[in-house]
């Protein structure tokens, strides 16, 4: 059908029999794998407003062929999935179930699982030649009710965007879950925004917040970018991290994805394993990454203009990381194909962008910088954003109402 689909083939990309309707704007792909709560999740999508276009919903019951057991179970999730979608299903929404079943143990996953749905979703757009909207959910995961509205608002308002985060807040109360649940996953969320919203202080132009179940991309940009990739944890941020290359890149913060506060093992970092740690080791402080990691990125960060032409100072920290990562040849290679200043710092970031700046927090955590608490950390970014400091009990409440701004 054109490039994307010929150099990266997908036995599932037609998978459907019904052909789209030519009224189709978004897909919506939700992984499944062992999941119990599936119907709480469609049910959510179920309740959207929505007006004057078609969307289809995509799942995909995944399996690997070392988890045979977990094939039952997707089984017996599709039946129910496909009863309630018969006796539930509104005007305009599709819900469509695909058996992805025995993948290869190597490959299998939520980036795989992922892939096969954006694929399905992106040949179908291609099939009526619509530049329509890729959205991510998760099997476990609700929204607000305006989130079908607000998303295809949002690429209409800004039709350069290739993709867009989408703004979510875990469940910080409720009884699906143990109160230490809540607590745990309050530190986890406020440890993303903080490392968001530090490196939006340092003036880092990729700010952004990457979580797999509160994403949408076009299906153009999707297929240029090369599609999802396999991996097996932190697709999500892999993946987004192509998609801010394009530039334009937004967040929608008119609606709100709630993800769950679960644990899990089945993926090596991320929400899930985190939980985990946190409940086995409930004495613990939760610690993210030093201010003084982010005091040293701005240094750089604020002194670029200036490597355009000249070599600057840097702090220790700064340097020896860079070393590591070869920055002088890549230095000597960035101005060399820089046509002006605006172009060099363009360049710069593509090269400098959000993996390496992740790969140096970690870097000043292990030489530098020991981690510190988060609730401490928040404050201090509090302090350097000209924000009134809050107690423990209400900066997860701020630091969300930071990221809507």
């Amino acid at each position: 059908m054109n490039y994307y689909f010929n150099n990266f083939p997908n036995n599932y990309s037609n998978q459907i029999e019904v052909s789209p309707s030519k009224n189709l704007a978004i897909c919506i792909v939700i992984p499944c794998f062992n999941e119990l709560n599936l119907i709480e999740s469609l049910e959510s999508i179920n309740s959207c407003k929505l007006f004057g276009v078609e969307v289809e919903i995509i799942i995909i019951f995944n399996t690997s062929e070392s988890t045979p057991e977990i094939k039952l179970v997707n089984e017996n999730a599709k039946k129910h999935a496909e009863l309630w979608a018969k006796l539930n299903a509104e005007p305009g929404l599709f819900y469509y179930f695909v058996e992805a079943n025995n993948l290869p143990q190597k490959e299998a996953g939520v980036g795989l699982a992922r892939k096969i749905g954006m694929d399905i979703a992106a040949y179908r757009f291609e099939t009526i030649n619509k530049d329509g909207i890729i959205a991510c959910f998760d099997a476990d995961s609700v929204c607000s009710s305006n989130y079908l509205i607000e998303l295809h608002k949002h690429f209409k308002t800004y039709p350069k965007s290739p993709a867009c985060s989408i703004h979510f807040e875990h469940p910080l109360s409720g009884t699906n879950f143990p109160v230490e649940n809540y607590k745990a996953i309050e530190a986890y969320e406020l440890h993303l925004r903080v490392y968001k919203n530090a490196l939006k202080f340092c003036g880092f132009p990729y700010a952004f917040h990457t979580i797999g179940s509160s994403m949408a991309v076009k299906s153009r940009a999707y297929q240029k970018q090369g599609g999802m990739n396999k991996r097996k944890a932190g697709e999500d941020f892999y993946f987004l991290q192509k998609m801010m290359l394009l530039g334009n890149f937004t967040e929608l913060k008119t609606t709100t994805i709630f993800p769950s506060p679960r644990i899990s093992d089945r993926v090596p970092f991320g929400t899930g394993r985190t939980m985990k740690k946190i409940l086995e080791f409930p004495n613990d402080t939760f610690l993210t990454y030093s201010i003084k990691s982010y005091l040293d990125l701005k240094d750089l960060v604020d002194k670029i203009d200036l490597l355009f032409e000249d070599d600057i100072e840097l702090s220790s920290t700064i340097s020896q990381f860079l070393k590591t990562i070869d920055f002088e040849e890549n230095l000597k290679k960035i101005r060399l194909n820089s046509t002006s200043k605006s172009h060099f710092k363009q360049l710069f970031f593509n090269w400098f962008n959000a993996f390496k700046v992740l790969k140096f927090v970690h870097f000043a955590k292990h030489h530098f910088y020991p981690d510190t608490p988060v609730f401490d950390t928040s404050k201090e970014l509090l302090l350097l954003l000209n924000e009134p400091l809050k107690n423990d009990e209400e900066l997860i409440y701020l630091y969300r109402e930071l990221d809507k701004r």
